[in-house]
């Protein structure tokens, strides 16, 4: 095995700190396993005889992973040669796996708080192609730091492109504390604050005093009004949703840094407690998302997302947003980040303003957003007069609530549709809970698809679909006019829609 940083070519074995790795892992899990199980076993027997069964279960346990990972250390070697990288492993399941260099498109490092302690780094080689089953990466698990980096540097080298402006390299968005106020505004904290409460019970009921815990909590409002109670526990909920929101966030993107590197490489590498670095050819970026949810919207903020061929979701990374290239930030600053990224004076998502779609799609939005308040309030009706009257008043408490909200979100919604062209990006605007600017480089369409509904055919609206190999795959100009939509597409993307031109609208 040659040492980190030898010639390409030569067989090397994970690192050997990687079966401590495994060890720590198994005897954390075991030790979490062990405590509700001792607790468990107290009832019926003494305690050293409780420890002692729990304890040896525990030793047996890290003794077999720690076997297991150990076979799997000396099992797994790989290896990057001029024109391939592979990786072979298993020991009664031998696999071995090959990725051609010229079509790795993505080299991710992450590194959990146990692995940064040890000096490891889990690296992640893909091609960004979506195949099942993973053959469209090789996963290290694990290799040193120094390993890591040369892996990265080396698999994602590349001559730099013909006219770019050098003077670009370098940091291009770091850090700002202030950023962390936008956390809280995320739907982030409501989510962690039922999911602490859920906590909070699953965690009782191992201890076997759930009981216990319902009747303290009781206790404390046996007094109280319902409804005061009941605001109480949605402030208390709100609160720790908002505390584990700033503490998420902190986690998440604690060291930010966005640079890009010689060669035409964007690097975002962030994290407090697990680092993280993500790499994206610069060659495949067709463009930026600028996404503003509702929350962060209203007090002027907005995160960018970039558009580029090969950052699909797969395997244990389906959950993982490698997309994104900075979190909510003041929309200025996300624009002037946005043009950075892209090489332009202008980042195209701040062209204004953008061509809006007709009333007709006005009128659908509203007919969406009554049917959708008014459709649960039908049904209670209809339950409450074949079982309780009491379902009747919840159907009109909904009502009074639910159709103001649906129609201002409806109302938003119609103000957020928009397109149109910023030279060699065409631009779509759409959504009110999650609104979403595209600017997607008109050389990336590869195709565009028109749908109209039988509804939409009677309003004179059309929903155009631009398909690209690169970030969805497909991005809609929802509701547009039936003729000035079309020829939108004509202009955007010259040679594809001419044919519906001469013989259609417009």
């Amino acid at each position: 095995m040659s040492e980190p940083g030898g010639p390409d070519g030569e067989w090397r074995r994970l690192d050997g700190r990687t079966v401590l790795f495994s060890a720590l892992v198994t005897a954390g899990v075991a030790g979490g396993a062990g405590l509700p199980a001792l607790f468990g076993l107290l009832g019926g027997i003494p305690l050293w005889q409780a420890l002692g069964w729990v304890l040896a279960g525990a030793v047996l346990l890290v003794a077999a992973a720690t076997g297991a990972d150990y076979v799997r250390w000396r099992r797994t070697r790989y290896r990057v040669g001029p024109e391939r990288a592979e990786l072979h492993t298993g020991l009664l399941l031998v696999k071995r796996r090959t990725l051609a260099r010229e079509r790795i498109r993505s080299v991710d490092l992450t590194a959990g708080v146990l692995l940064r302690v040890l000096g490891l780094v889990r690296v992640r080689i893909g091609t960004g192609e979506q195949t099942g089953g993973g053959e469209s990466t090789l996963e290290l698990d694990a290799v040193s730091r120094a390993e890591a980096e040369r892996l990265r540097t080396h698999l994602l080298a590349r001559t730099a492109t013909p006219g770019a402006d050098l003077s670009a390299d370098g940091a291009l968005a770091v850090l700002d504390p202030a950023w962390i106020r936008y956390a809280p505004l995320s739907f982030v904290a409501p989510l962690l604050g039922g999911a602490a409460a859920g906590a909070v019970m699953q965690v009782s009921e191992w201890f076997g005093a759930r009981a216990e815990v319902i009747d303290w909590i009781w206790g404390r409002f046996r007094d109280t009004p319902l409804v005061w109670m009941i605001v109480v526990l949605a402030g208390a909920a709100i609160v720790t949703g908002v505390v584990g929101a700033l503490g998420l966030w902190t986690e998440m993107w604690w060291n930010y840094r966005l640079e890009r590197e010689p060669g035409g490489t964007l690097r975002v590498r962030r994290g407090l407690l697990t680092a993280r670095s993500t790499s994206i050819e610069e060659r495949r970026l067709r463009g930026v998302d600028l996404v503003e949810p509702l929350g962060v919207r209203l007090v002027g903020a907005a995160r960018l997302d970039a558009v580029a061929t090969g950052l699909v979701k797969d395997g244990e990374d389906e959950h993982a947003d490698r997309r994104t290239l900075l979190p909510a930030v003041p929309r200025a600053l996300a624009d002037e980040v946005a043009a950075r990224v892209l090489r332009e004076p202008v980042a195209p998502t701040a062209a204004s303003p953008l061509t809006p779609h007709p009333r007709a799609a006005r009128g659908r939005r509203l007919r969406w957003a009554l049917t959708g308040a008014l459709l649960p309030a039908l049904v209670l009706v209809l339950l409450g007069w074949g079982l309780t009257p009491v379902l009747v008043w919840i159907a009109a408490g909904w009502t009074a609530v639910a159709v103001p909200v649906s129609l201002l979100l409806a109302l938003d919604a119609y103000r957020s549709l928009g397109h149109g062209i910023a030279g060699a990006y065409l631009l779509t605007r759409s959504g009110t809970v999650r609104r979403s600017t595209v600017a997607l480089q008109r050389s990336g369409v590869i195709g565009w698809t028109v749908r109209q509904s039988v509804f939409q055919r009677r309003a004179g609206l059309i929903t155009l679909t631009a398909t690209t190999a690169a970030g969805a795959g497909a991005y809609d100009v929802r509701d547009a006019g039936e003729g000035e939509g079309l020829v939108f597409a004509a202009e955007a993307v010259p040679g594809v829609l001419e044919p519906f031109l001469r013989g259609g609208p417009g």
